[in-house]
């Protein structure tokens, strides 16, 4: 089989689960078929007309759109359904990235041991080490949160910050934690094995025939199938808590958390529940991320990049609404990366404005975003696609009754 009716086909999978999740609501029956067919069609345009760079770089562009849709949609739990203003989004993706990449990491041994240093390495799998990642996140998140939610609105927002930055601060500076300012390298890459001679023994020969033709630059299609998998198992699962009746005291608490107490709910521990689980989701996407780089250090989790662009996305897309947290990561990432390339072609008009713009051009990339975040929230507060009117199982589309 040639390489690039394989390489579409692993696109198939995640085109069809972003396109059910992404596109407008189609009746229960015909959502998978329609989902499969349109991911089908788009995975067979890309893989036999596009250039295989720009496939490529496709591939990579949505892999991190993916990772940024988790972080969104464990800030979503947070803020968009129960107020709580986390800007610390930074120290629970560092936690999560630095403790994948310590437990499935090894002890460095030999001459690399007098460069790298790390607290452990247990050589663990791959799905271990993101189960520690949002494990560790969310123990974080508990002891945290005691002191800190407590506080209301722009208070929270900075102690969380405080701690963040503190966060990012231990693993810059306590080398023997994760080699402090030197990066971690060599994290393991899950299923590496299928790109790679022999591929993996223990598939069976029919399998090991069909990924054969792949080659280890191919490895970004298998992990956008891993990534877009962990999304859609996140999103599926806040989307049927949230329309628990756990999920209806969260909105409650939000809208007015005085009445909801005085209907007898115990309110700090709900905040303290939201706020520990959109912390392991943060975990986890912190871990997916790390898995995809391979080498971290602290400078990945700034607050531009690591909690800024991800209150963008989140508003943009839709707060209060997961497919909207999906959307607006996507968005935004393609805005983001897409900015360097139209700067580049209005490189001779910016050169005849001032000689000294050209060579801005990343300034004007942070400007050009927060001109979008202030337009979103003139024109567009509710964002893309606004909260769902939609609270609970029983009235959600397809089911009657209780």
């Amino acid at each position: 089989m040639a390489p690039e009716l394989v390489r579409g086909t692993l696109l198939i999978l995640p085109l069809a689960l972003l396109a059910g999740r992404l596109l407008p609501a189609w009746p229960p029956l015909a959502r998978v078929p329609l989902s499969l067919l349109v991911g089908g069609l788009a995975a067979l345009a890309i893989a036999l007309w596009l250039p295989p760079g720009v496939v490529a770089y496709l591939v990579s562009f949505a892999i991190m759109a993916s990772i940024y849709a988790v972080l969104a949609l464990g800030l979503n739990i947070q803020w968009g359904y129960t107020g709580l203003f986390n800007i610390g989004i930074a120290g629970f993706f560092a936690i999560g990235a630095f403790t994948t990449a310590l437990v499935t990491t090894t002890m460095p041994t030999g001459p690399i041991a007098a460069f790298t240093q790390q607290w452990f390495g247990l050589g663990a799998p791959f799905l271990v080490g993101v189960l520690a990642a949002g494990a560790v996140a969310g123990v974080v998140a508990l002891l945290v949160g005691y002191p800190t939610l407590r506080l209301r609105g722009d208070y929270l927002a900075i102690a969380t910050i405080g701690i963040a930055e503190l966060i990012r601060l231990i693993f810059q500076n306590e080398r023997w934690l994760a080699n402090g300012p030197q990066p971690m390298h060599g994290i393991p890459q899950p299923l590496s094995c299928l790109v790679r001679e022999p591929v993996c023994p223990w598939l069976p020969a029919p399998l090991q025939a069909f990924f054969g033709p792949l080659a280890p630059r191919d490895y970004t299609f298998i992990y956008l199938l891993v990534v877009t998998l962990f999304v859609v198992v996140i999103y599926l699962a806040l989307e049927r808590a949230i329309r628990s009746p756990w999920g209806r005291v969260l909105r409650a608490i939000r809208e007015e958390e005085d009445s909801a107490a005085m209907s007898g709910k115990d309110v700090a521990s709900f905040r303290m529940q939201a706020f520990v689980v959109g912390a392991v989701i943060m975990g986890i996407g912190g871990a997916l991320y790390a898995h995809h780089m391979i080498s971290i250090d602290f400078s990945h989790f700034d607050p531009l990049h690591a909690t800024f662009l991800i209150w963008v996305m989140l508003m943009l897309g839709g707060s209060g609404n997961h497919r909207g947290a999906i959307l607006g990561a996507f968005v935004i990432w393609a805005i983001w990366s897409g900015t360097p390339f139209v700067i580049d072609m209005l490189r001779p008009v910016l050169a005849a404005i001032s000689p000294e713009l050209p060579a801005r051009g990343p300034y004007l990339r942070l400007l050009f975003i927060a001109v979008l975040l202030i337009l979103i929230l003139l024109y567009r507060p509710k964002g893309l696609l606004g909260e769902e009117k939609t609270v609970s199982l029983a009235a959600a589309p397809g089911r009657s009754g209780p």
